[in-house]
């Protein structure tokens, strides 16, 4: 691994090494140029993971104080967690299910499809299918995606298969066991699953795509990458004629100190990168980084989700297997006379025991919620994937009565969810109660909204700077040589799990600043 000093200003800062920030190293440190890579957390292996679940949820979690106001589920029931996000070495691909849809075309043009729906803030993807589709089929090709180039689909589990009988009772066609981006054989260099579920405790195995151990080590071999774990951002300056110039972190001993840069790309998840930006105000930008359009932290995206759980007669061991290898993905269309605009996948899901009561409960202790637990063998589950529509009042803001451990000003996270959101949970919690009942079973159980776990949209890119904060690159309007590389640039969340979309996005964002250091633009 490479040193770089902190007087270098060749060097491209990244902050953050998940999906976007761990891609992003490699992709540029295998095109020569020197990367220093700052991660927050601390470095974990296949061999470091924990399975127990407390355990694992300690070692991975961003567990750093926040704050969060509005009406929406998860600021009643998780007051202390609104979003659930990682703190290590790979970021969130270290605990994420690996589901890897793609997004459909007409999800990019969702002004124009949706129409003016009051009280939203709506607009079109600066960027076609087409040019995004070029991209998907790379990311797909180097996640091992299943279901895409030859890669078979995962086999079917149990919780599978109850899903797949209860979706053909109600008519739907488009079931199987999803494109996810873990190995159903032997690929680059990592092991096949082997179906013994813990997916969100980190793959022992290695075959869920991880940029911990896929893109981190690669651009580590290229002689390129400093990275520097357990190191927090917390400012980025810039000189006098806005360009900017250096990344303020605390570095592991909790010293503060100054990484000179060339560019600097965010990719911190869409919570903290919208806080480093705002964080960042100075005289020049007195409203935070990038921000003279007043969109950073705006248009909070986090997709719709809740459970539901069917309790059968017989076991189902709803653990056994990849957590998320299961779709129905019909309902991920848009048809207004379902009452609503946008659409939603139907997702398997299933939760350890004891973060089933945590997480995926509606109610406190009790006989009946005793009986639910007692039932935990005989339970199957589903979960909601839908869009929501960005608000701008949906926004990450700075809460200055609370501080961090370097006494900065935490993230407020606010949500007021929009009666399209409620309108597509109560259909999509509708329809698949419906499948469960379908084929016999003894009861239904509606589930919670969780902690988010898809953050997006707080920095998006927009044709016109004035509707948000880069353009289609990743590039901030204001400002040329910083760039923002995670979901916080998609313009809508659409009805995809993200992580593809951050891939592709970030593959073509790196190519684009090759050719612009090249170019001497930045």
């Amino acid at each position: 691994m490479a040193k770089i000093d902190l007087k270098d200003d060749s060097a491209v800062v990244v902050v953050g090494s998940g999906a976007g920030g761990g891609t992003l190293a490699h992709e540029l440190t295998r095109r020569g140029a020197k990367v220093v890579l700052i991660e927050a957390g601390k470095r974990q292996s296949v061999d470091t993971f924990s399975q127990i679940p407390g355990e694992a949820f300690g070692q991975l979690t961003w567990l750093d104080t926040r704050t969060q106001s509005g009406n929406w589920g998860v600021a009643r029931d998780f007051p202390a967690l609104p979003v659930w996000h990682c703190k290590t070495v790979g970021g969130t691909t270290v605990h994420w299910t690996a589901s890897a849809p793609r997004l459909q075309p007409w999800e990019l043009r969702a002004r124009t499809t949706y129409g003016n729906i009051a009280d939203t803030s709506l607009i079109d993807w600066p960027l076609s299918y087409e040019e995004l589709e070029k991209y998907y089929i790379v990311a797909e090709h180097r996640m091992g995606v299943t279901r895409r180039n030859d890669m078979p689909g995962l086999p079917a589990s149990n919780n599978f298969k109850v899903m797949y009988a209860g979706a053909k009772k109600l008519g739907y066609k488009q079931v199987h066991t999803g494109h996810m981006a873990i190995n159903s054989r032997s690929y680059d260099g990592r092991a096949f699953c082997i179906q013994q579920g813990f997916c969100i405790q980190g793959c022992k195995m290695g075959a869920k795509w991880s940029t911990l151990y896929t893109e981190i080590p690669d651009a580590e071999a290229t002689g390129n990458l400093d990275l520097r774990i357990e190191s927090t951002a917390t400012r980025i300056e810039h000189g006098s004629d806005g360009r900017v110039t250096a990344l303020i972190y605390g570095d592991s001993q909790g010293q503060e100190q100054r990484q000179m840069a060339r560019v600097v790309c965010v990719a911190g998840n869409a919570i903290e990168t919208a806080r480093l930006l705002l964080l960042s105000a100075s005289s020049k930008f007195p409203h935070g980084l990038a921000n003279s359009s007043d969109q950073v932290g705006r248009n909070y995206c986090h997709q719709i989700t809740g459970f539901v759980w069917g309790i059968f007669d017989k076991p189902i061991y709803s653990w056994r297997g990849a957590t998320l290898a299961g779709v129905v993905e019909d309902e991920a269309i848009n048809n207004p006379r379902r009452g609503f605009a946008g659409g939603y996948r139907i997702e398997l899901v299933t939760l350890d025991l004891p973060t089933l009561p945590l997480v995926g409960l509606p109610y406190g202790w009790g006989r009946d919620f005793a009986w639910v637990m007692e039932n935990y063998r005989n339970l199957a589950g589903m979960f909601i994937n839908g869009e929501d529509l960005p608000r701008p009042g949906n926004r990450i803001t700075l809460n200055s009565d609370v501080k961090d451990a370097f006494g900065l000003p935490v993230a407020n996270i606010h949500v007021d969810e929009h009666p399209n959101d409620q309108a597509i949970r109560k259909h999509a919690q509708g329809q698949m109660s419906w499948m469960y009942e379908a084929i016999g079973a003894k009861r239904v159980v509606l589930g919670p909204t969780p902690p988010a776990t898809h953050n997006l949209c707080t920095a998006r890119m927009s044709a016109d700077p004035r509707d948000g904060v880069t353009n289609a690159w990743g590039q901030a309007h204001d400002i040329k040589n910083l760039f923002i590389s995670d979901g916080s640039v998609l313009p809508t969340s659409g009805s995809a799990n993200p992580t593809l979309t951050i891939v592709a996005l970030v593959l073509r964002q790196a190519e684009y600043i090759s050719q612009q250091m090249k170019a001497g633009v930045v």
